[in-house]
């Protein structure tokens, strides 16, 4: 594992995240920064939306930009939904919003070509990684500074993902020893893994708020000459 002074993690230049919150997903919302999620996963539409500029078939995708669109689709099948066209008879794609990009028109049509390859729901070319369908808030406070910060963090993500989300904030985050209650934080566990427990709806069901017990934790900063 790469090594920053004295402190093992891993390359931040190169970090992946998995997770990401709804509230970032609404975040990029037009169609420079078009991203959707559906079935659990966060896609970024934004070459998709910048190859069909101008076009009518995009309109329904750039309604739903920063969205979540499963109803779009069947679970089971990943597919779009589909439903007996009336006029037909035929299975035919379900789009209440229109028909969108690489859905074939209910009749034939001489400007219609079915060659583009994969249509954009299926496979992963636009996969960025998987919605947090649970989250919740954390207080991040720095011994040496004094700052503190609330960060909304998916409930599966490792400690590792939310100091990479904590970075903006302090680009030496990972020169810290990060703790809560005096006990170090095992930076590949989840919140709940490091004894962390989400007690929100806990302290809702008591009529207790619980943004005022968000748990918190404390950042020490490893000062690499005295730990030479």
């Amino acid at each position: 594992m790469p090594r920053r002074g004295l402190v093992a993690g891993p390359d931040f230049e190169y970090f992946q995240r998995r997770y990401f919150t709804p509230a970032e997903v609404a975040e990029h919302n037009h169609s420079e920064d078009l991203w959707v999620s559906y079935l659990g996963h966060v896609y970024d539409l934004t070459p998709l939306a910048r190859e069909f500029k101008g076009s009518l078939l995009l309109k329904p995708i750039l309604e739903v930009a920063g969205q979540d669109i499963s109803h779009w689709f069947d679970p089971k099948t990943g597919d779009i939904r589909k439903h007996v066209d009336s006029l037909t008879g035929c299975l035919r794609y379900r789009t209440p919003r229109g028909r969108c990009v690489h859905i074939p028109p209910p009749l034939p049509r001489s400007d219609w070509a079915n060659d583009f390859g994969t249509p954009w729901w299926k496979g992963s070319n636009y996969e960025v990684g998987r919605l947090s369908a649970k989250t919740r808030n954390i207080r991040i406070i720095n011994t040496l500074t004094s700052q503190e910060h609330t960060l909304e963090v998916g409930a599966l993500e490792s400690m590792w993902e939310i100091l990479y989300r904590y970075l903006p904030y302090n680009a030496h985050a990972a020169s810290y020893t990060w703790k809560h209650d005096g006990k170090n934080l095992n930076m590949d566990y989840t919140l709940e893994e490091n004894g962390i427990r989400d007690e929100e709806e806990e302290f809702d069901c008591l009529g207790m708020f619980g943004t005022l017990h968000t748990p918190a934790i404390l950042l020490y900063f490893n000062d690499d000459l005295t730990e030479l």
